[in-house]
């Protein structure tokens, strides 16, 4: 029975880091004050109150880590932040954990 355990608790432990394989170097901490920082007050003013309903709201458009990726660059590329990849893929791992908790 201690066996089967470990073995699930490995199995999981993989499926999770393959599962985050996109996010895994990541500065989250640097994701969120950027967050805060840019995306907070211009998606307020598109959404109403702290802007958060655009992640979850019923019709996302983004349907994948990936895709959570791709609009953050489009966020970027609209608004001119001249973020650097990192920053886009540290606001994006940001998003995804607590909001979007894509799998892979």
């Amino acid at each position: 029975m201690l066996k089967h355990s470990i073995f699930l608790v490995l199995l999981c432990i993989s499926v999770n880091l393959q599962a985050n394989e996109l996010f895994a170097k990541a500065d989250i901490n640097a994701g969120k004050a950027l967050a805060n920082q840019h995306c907070v007050s211009c998606h307020a003013s598109s959404y109403g109150g702290d802007g958060s309903e655009i992640y979850t709201r019923e019709f996302a458009k983004v349907k994948s880590s990936k895709g959570l990726l791709a609009q953050v660059r489009n966020c970027n590329t609209m608004i001119g932040l001249k973020w650097f990849e990192d920053e886009e893929l540290n606001v994006a791992a940001y998003l995804n954990q607590n909001y979007y908790k894509f799998d892979h």
